[in-house]
C-alpha cells in the first residue's frame, strides 16, 4: 500500500510556492506520491472569485522540491486539451522530475462548467471517444517515435515530439470513472491503473465491499499483465486512518490518496492540508 496526498489547483494551492511547500512537507512526512486537480473552472458559482493554477505549473514546482515522490494530475480531461501539448507537458515534467510522473486521465467534469463554458464539446460519448483516441496518441507521441496517424477527432502528420518521457516506455497511465458505471473501468484495464469515485462523494472513504467490486471487475475486464494499481481514497484523521485505510487495502486498493471533502473550505486551505500531511500517511 502507497500513500498520497491530493490537492485541488485552486485556492491556496493555486499558488506555486505553496504546493511546493505541501510536496516538500509531504517527502519528508513519508507520503509516496502529491496528486493535484486538473481544472478550469471547476463549479463555477462554488470556486467564483478564487484562484485556480495551471496543474502542470504546480507539479513543476513541485519536482523542484522533491527528489522520491510520485507526482501527477488526479485527473487530467484529455478532450479538454491537445494531445501534443499534454504530451510534451508531461515529458517535460517527467525529465524535471527525474522519472516520477503518473499520468491521471480522465472524462472531466463538471462539463457544462469546465467544457460549455468556452463553447467546447459536452457529449460524453463525443468527450469519451476523444479520451481514448487521446490516450493513445499520448502513449506515441511519449516513445519519442514517429507519429502518423488519422482518426476521427485528431490527425497527425509525420510527427516527432521529443525528447521522449524519462520513464520507458511510457509514464503509468491511471484512469478515473465513477463506479459503478462500467466503461471507464473497462477502459482503465486497458491501462496501468484505475481511480474510482463513489456516490458518497470526493473525500468520503469507499467501503471495502465497493472496492472489491472494482477490483474484481476491472481484472475480469484486464488483459495485459504487469502491475495495476487501485487508487482510493477520502479524510482521515493521523488516529483513525490505519482502520479506515487497512479494510480497503485488503479489498485490493494499492494506493491510498488523502482527499478532503468538496464542501469544506479546508479543502483549499494552506494551513489546513499542510496539518494532515505532517502528521504523516497511515500506519498500516
Amino acid at each position: 500500500m502507497r500513500f498520497s496526498v491530493n490537492v485541488p489547483n485552486f485556492g491556496d494551492l493555486a499558488d506555486a510556492r505553496a504546493v511546493a511547500t505541501v510536496a516538500r512537507a509531504a517527502e519528508e512526512a513519508g507520503w509516496d506520491g502529491l496528486f493535484v486537480w486538473d481544472h478550469v473552472v471547476h463549479r463555477k458559482e462554488a470556486r467564483r472569485g478564487q484562484p485556480f493554477g495551471d496543474p502542470w505549473m504546480l507539479l513543476t514546482a513541485a519536482a523542484l522540491a522533491t527528489s522520491t515522490i510520485r507526482l501527477g494530475t488526479l485527473v487530467t480531461p484529455v478532450a479538454r486539451r491537445r494531445p501534443e501539448q499534454l504530451a510534451r507537458q508531461v515529458a517535460t515534467l517527467d525529465a524535471v522530475s527525474g522519472g516520477r510522473v503518473v499520468f491521471g486521465a480522465g472524462l472531466g467534469g463538471p462539463v457544462e462548467d469546465e467544457f460549455g463554458s468556452f463553447g467546447d464539446e459536452t457529449d460524453p460519448v463525443v468527450l469519451a471517444q476523444k479520451l481514448d483516441e487521446g490516450l493513445g496518441l499520448l502513449a506515441r507521441y511519449w516513445s519519442g517515435e514517429r507519429v502518423d496517424h488519422d482518426g476521427p477527432h485528431y490527425q497527425v502528420r509525420d510527427v516527432e515530439i521529443l525528447p521522449a518521457t524519462v520513464q520507458r516506455p511510457r509514464p503509468p497511465v491511471w484512469v478515473g470513472g465513477f463506479w459503478p458505471a462500467r466503461r471507464p473501468f473497462r477502459r482503465a484495464a486497458r491501462w496501468d491503473g484505475v481511480v474510482p469515485l463513489f456516490a458518497s462523494g470526493h473525500g468520503v472513504p469507499p467501503t471495502p465491499g465497493e472496492v472489491r467490486e472494482v477490483t474484481e471487475y476491472v481484472m475480469e475486464h484486464r488483459a495485459a499483465s504487469g502491475p495495476f494499481n487501485v487508487v482510493v481514497g477520502g479524510l482521515t484523521t493521523p488516529e483513525a486512518a490505519a482502520d479506515v485505510v487497512g479494510p480497503l487495502a485488503e479489498a485490493g486498493a494499492t494506493w491510498w490518496d488523502e482527499r478532503g471533502l468538496y464542501e469544506s473550505p479546508d479543502l483549499y486551505s494552506l494551513p489546513a492540508v499542510l496539518r494532515r500531511v505532517e502528521a504523516g500517511p497511515p500506519r498500516l
